[in-house]
């Protein structure tokens, strides 16, 4: 398939977030490509149907990617998300030794969706914040303006 454009990626990573959202998780997806632009793992949110405080889609694909792949490996992969991983998500990212993120929407505009949901206490705080205290050089890319309206869409009327 070969390399194929950021929105391309995310566009897949927002029809994995419908699929938990109806799978009656809350609507966040991700992939893992590699480093010639191929899928290889695919990733939706779990926390409500597997009752798992870190089963957002990020943590858990980066848990299964970091048994199955070396750090080296991982290193030169790309984790595309349909929104900006939160500190735990960063966190996992991080020791995964996944060398770049690309998201969709930002933290703060999840927070406007998510309000003071308290499935979601989103935090205000930027992905590039994190990883700023750490010692990888992660490249962080995102927001992507192109679908952040539509990964946006996927949470309409989901935390009223």
């Amino acid at each position: 398939m070969g390399y194929q454009s950021h929105a391309y990626y995310l566009r897949r990573a927002i029809e994995i977030s419908k699929q938990a959202r109806e799978n009656g998780n809350t609507p966040f997806g991700a992939i893992l490509v590699d480093k010639d632009g191929e899928i290889i793992m695919e990733q939706e949110n779990i926390e409500i149907t597997e009752k798992i405080c870190t089963g957002h889609a990020e943590t858990t694909l980066a848990q299964r990617a970091s048994s199955k792949y070396s750090k080296k490996f991982l290193w030169d992969c790309t984790l595309y998300t349909t929104a900006e991983p939160c500190a735990m998500c960063a966190g996992a990212i991080y020791w995964a030794n996944i060398g770049r993120v690309v998201y969709g929407m930002t933290e703060k505009r999840l927070l406007e969706l998510t309000g003071s949901n308290e499935q979601n206490p989103t935090f205000d705080l930027p992905c590039r914040q994190v990883f700023s205290k750490g010692q990888k050089n992660i490249e962080i890319v995102g927001p992507i303006e192109e679908v952040e309206v539509e990964a946006a869409k996927v949470h309409e009327g989901y935390w009223e």
